[in-house]
């Protein structure tokens, strides 16, 4: 909030300063830790370059990320074709990891066509091939996500450095503590990496949950978004935020849709028609630059891809979302 302005009687107001810039998105610069990208083991053509990551179906309504368990075991999204469709639910009949991104384009130009510059200006790499065959650690962005609640993106990759080396490396298969290792550690010795005592309890916490399979990558992969967003939001030390991001851009689900992001709020109003430089918080309390019920109704009719809605609405604005989307 501005600072109080002295009233007149008292002394002359000074010279009125310029008018206070809207806050920045709360997407935080070490977002990009939650990610937990590998760099990608295959080529473009290189003779001696490994092969392309294979075509595998893609779902809307499921994870479509690669995930690593606990115990270093690849797990790959698989869909029944029995499975009934439901309206939460909504089926990719068709659709795999080398069209998603294509298919995903051209329903969001189907429902908007004026979105067509944006697209061709953006390349969207979350979801296309090469961000599909990502390998993601749930826990490892999870946890790194935690990490950098609150502290600048510097201040988060130390954090983690400190965190890995608090392990045996021989323990740490894939380069990262596995839950039931972290769940063992008291919290002073944790709170040595630079962790809050706070945040030292959540990480451990969310370790147990990990090691006893009450969190699993089979509940990750294939639960609802629904199912997945009360179960993580249930956990010590996770927002509604945090799991949105961890779900867009980590579990690569399809229909994420964030109302509570400044970068999404600021984008949405411009994409509406507001002039986002002359709208002003109200009351001078949280600013907002849309309404939850104004942004949800307009998103509607884009899924089942409001994630790639989402990422647009970012770049409309030119929010910088390049950390979420880096590897870790």
């Amino acid at each position: 909030m501005p600072p109080p302005v002295t009233p007149n009687n008292k002394r002359p107001r000074a010279a009125k300063s310029a008018e206070k810039p809207p806050p920045f998105t709360p997407t935080p610069s070490a977002i990009g830790l939650m990610t937990n990208a590998r760099t990608p083991t295959y080529s473009t053509g290189d003779i001696d370059g490994a092969s392309p990551p294979p075509e595998r179906r893609v779902e809307a309504g499921h994870a479509n990320a690669t995930l690593i368990t606990p115990g270093g075991t690849q797990v790959q999204p698989s869909f029944s074709n029995f499975e009934e469709p439901s309206p939460s639910r909504p089926t990719a009949n068709g659709i795999n990891t080398g069209s998603l991104l294509e298919t995903a384009c051209n329903h969001l130009l189907t429902v908007d066509p004026s979105l067509k510059s944006l697209i061709e200006k953006h390349h969207c790499r979350v979801f296309s091939p090469e961000g599909l065959s990502e390998e993601i650690d749930p826990f490892r962005s999870l946890s790194s996500g935690i990490m950098a609640q609150q502290v600048s993106g510097a201040a988060a990759s130390s954090i983690k450095k400190k965190f890995i080396n608090l392990f045996p490396a021989e323990q740490c298969p894939s380069g990262f503590p596995p839950p039931a290792l972290v769940a063992q550690q008291t919290i002073p010795r944790l709170r040595e990496a630079g962790l809050s005592q706070r945040k030292a309890e959540y990480i451990q916490g969310m370790a147990s949950q990990f090691a006893s399979d009450d969190l699993t990558a089979s509940f990750l992969l294939d639960a609802p978004d629904e199912e997945v967003m009360k179960k993580l939001v249930a956990v010590r030390g996770l927002g509604a935020w945090s799991v949105e991001m961890f779900m867009c851009f980590a579990l690569k689900r399809m229909d994420v849709f964030s109302t509570g992001d400044l970068g999404v709020q600021r984008g949405m109003a411009a994409y509406v028609g507001k002039d986002v430089k002359k709208l002003k918080a109200k009351g001078g309390g949280k600013w907002k630059y849309m309404s939850e019920k104004d942004m949800l109704e307009t998103a509607e009719k884009f899924r089942p891809y409001r994630s790639l809605f989402m990422w647009y609405m970012w770049r409309i604005e030119e929010v910088d979302t390049t950390a979420v989307e880096d590897n870790a």
